[in-house]
Parts: structure tokens; C-alpha cells; sequence
């Protein structure tokens, strides 16, 4: 099972974002999205779990849970934005993954057995920091993981 990891998209779509999904079998938006129009463009490749980051305020957003469980294969996935407001023990929970966004930074960082993954920033471009998504191969053991830069090619003028 491959699942695509996105998140801090800030109602921006890249294309090369939505060409390094393909082949998802699950995506899952960890918050920020910006504007529905973006889950929407991400259901057209595979069924989108997705959480209310920081910046969804509006009508739409309500509907996005703060926080998320996905049972994926044999992995069992909580889903939040920010790290920060993480309000239970993963391990001690059950959780084998960690998936959270909010700094726009890409990291994988392992502890008490649980897989902590940010897949970074999609959408606009912060500070100097990579335009990146991920993908996490759960047929594989161990687990793959995969950050892709989708920072848009440079045009030739």
C-alpha cells in the first residue's frame, strides 16, 4: 500500500504535487489546505483523509477533523497538524505512525518504535525551504519513506 503524504498547501495545487501522488492507493492532507478545491483535486487520484490545519477557518473547513486515526495495511496512523498539539503517548496509544505538518520542513524522525513523518510544505514556497510531498510504502518492510522536491521547473526563456 502506498500512501501520499501532503500538507501546507495554502489553496495552492502544484501540478508537479499532483503528478508525484499518482499511484496512491490513500493520500492523506495533514492541514493547511487552504481551500476544498484542493481536496477535491486530490480525490481525483485516490480517497484523501485530510485534518484542519492552523489557516482552515472558514465554513468549509469545519467539517475537517483536528486530529485523525487511518488504519492503513497493518499500520495504524494519527494524523494532526502541528506536532506541538500532540495530546497523547503515540506508543503507549498503539499508533505505529505519526503524521503532522505545520513547520513546512520535510523530517523523519523515529522513537519508542513509532515512525514520526512530516511530509513538508506543497504550496508556496516559505523562507528557503524545499517544495516537497512524501510517499510512505507500507509493503515494504521497513516501511519505505520518499521526499519529493515539487518545486516547479524553471522555464526557458
Amino acid at each position: 500500500m502506498i500512501i501520499g503524504l501532503i500538507s501546507d498547501t495554502h489553496s495552492l495545487m502544484r501540478q508537479e504535487a499532483l503528478d508525484a501522488l499518482r499511484g496512491s492507493d490513500l493520500i492523506i492532507h495533514a492541514g493547511d489546505v487552504g481551500t476544498p478545491a484542493i481536496l477535491e483535486q486530490l480525490r481525483t487520484i485516490a480517497p484523501v483523509v485530510a485534518v484542519r490545519g492552523n489557516i482552515d477557518k472558514d465554513r468549509w473547513a469545519s467539517v475537517l477533523p483536528m486530529t485523525e486515526v487511518v488504519e492503513a495495511g497493518t499500520a495504524l496512523l494519527y494524523v494532526l497538524h502541528d506536532i506541538q498539539q500532540l495530546d497523547l503517548d503515540p506508543a503507549v496509544s498503539g499508533f505505529d505512525i505519526v503524521v503532522s505538518g505545520h513547520s513546512h520542513k520535510p523530517g523523519r524522525t523515529e522513537r519508542s518504535d513509532v515512525l514520526y513523518l512530516n511530509p513538508g510544505s506543497a504550496g508556496p514556497r516559505r523562507l528557503q525551504l524545499p517544495i516537497t510531498i512524501a510517499r510512505l510504502d507500507l509493503g515494504r518492510s521497513p516501511w519505505d519513506v520518499e521526499f519529493i522536491d515539487v518545486s516547479p521547473l524553471p522555464t526557458r526563456g
